[in-house]
């Protein structure tokens, strides 16, 4: 799973300590991962759900599920769990290079809330659990939290991103940046590895065609319907331009790749636009499957990248104090 570091203006933990975090977030993720394997696997009786933030505990009605009772496994299904697994290859440090944990409110405990017939459908399951947790990892600090609008919680683009890509990807997802100390708003930023992907989304209409040319304004069809837009790739430019300066500014030295992407619409645009990439409904599968099989570990320049926009963001965030003083004042 990729990492989400920074979500639009919301605190970061990535923030507090980019150096740290990336292995803890692994480390627990493929701890929990394997604990929930092995007792669906042994079929150990599995308590409820838990994704407990300690200052803001989520009651979940009990439920026991005995998996022992209600599955026998065949010699088959077994045999296919050993190559099935979750992807945590990417090591984020080498094993020798010991980072001392930090204390946390947040865990992530994640147990079986229906029964899953095969690992398959187990580890949907673990990774859609995980998705929420992340939300709340990437918005919150020991000491301070972010109100997070519900519906990044229903956001199939971010939830796509965070579960296709690999553990050394990271993620900002329409972030503030200062500019001049003006707050402006960029799309979606992806650190690989090897190079800084600037995303912009245009989706609208299912099946919409976005006819583009130089213009200030492109045409969406849909269906007989003819309706003029902002032609995307002006801010497409913008985020480039923004995040461009930044990297020149501070020194870093990796290559900047510009997407439209659309996954349920297509564009037609005469010719190429250099450094551009156009992913529509046709292409996206593909695309998709070229970056996700990344299997590079993380590196110094993408930390520094990473380092160098968490630098320049906007945060909103409370102390954990106040929240616990309105939730007293509320009862």
């Amino acid at each position: 799973m990729a990492q989400l570091v920074k979500l639009q203006d919301y605190i970061s933990r990535y923030q507090m300590n980019l150096t740290r975090y990336p292995t803890q977030f692994v480390r627990l993720k493929k701890s929990q991962w394997e604990r929930v394997k092995h007792q669906w696997l042994s079929g150990e009786e599995i308590p409820e759900w838990e994704h407990i933030d300690n200052q803001e505990e989520i009651q979940e009605p009990k439920r026991r599920i005995s998996l022992l009772k209600k599955f026998k496994f065949k010699k088959q299904e077994l045999e296919e769990e050993d190559i099935e697994k979750v992807d945590v290859s990417n090591e984020l440090i080498n094993q020798e290079d010991e980072i001392q944990e930090e204390e946390t409110t947040l865990f992530f405990e994640p147990k079986i809330v229906y029964y899953p017939s095969t690992l398959e459908e187990l580890k949907r399951m673990f990774f859609d659990q995980f998705f929420h947790f992340q939300i709340k990892w990437a918005s919150s600090t020991l000491r301070e939290k972010s109100y997070v609008d519900p519906r990044f919680m229903r956001d199939t683009m971010l939830r796509s991103l965070l579960q296709r890509y690999p553990d050394s990807y990271l993620v900002f997802y329409y972030p503030i940046v200062k500019v001049k100390k003006a707050p402006v708003e960029l799309d979606i930023i992806l650190l690989t590895p090897t190079e800084c992907i600037c995303i912009t989304v245009v989706e609208e209409e299912n099946s919409a065609v976005f006819v583009g040319n130089s213009d200030r304004f492109w045409t969406k069809k849909v269906g007989k319907i003819d309706k003029k837009v902002l032609n995307p790739i002006i801010q497409l430019n913008r985020m480039e331009s923004i995040i461009s300066q930044l990297f020149i500014n501070n020194e870093v030295e990796m290559p900047i790749r510009k997407v439209l992407l659309s996954r349920n619409g297509y564009f037609d645009y005469p010719g190429s636009i250099y450094n551009v990439q156009f992913v529509d409904k046709r292409e996206y599968p593909k695309w998709m499957l070229q970056m996700k099989r990344s299997t590079s570990p993380m590196k110094r320049m993408q930390m520094h990248a990473a380092q160098t926009i968490l630098q320049s963001v906007q945060t909103t965030s409370f102390n954990r104090d106040i929240w616990n003083a309105e939730q007293q004042e509320e009862k």
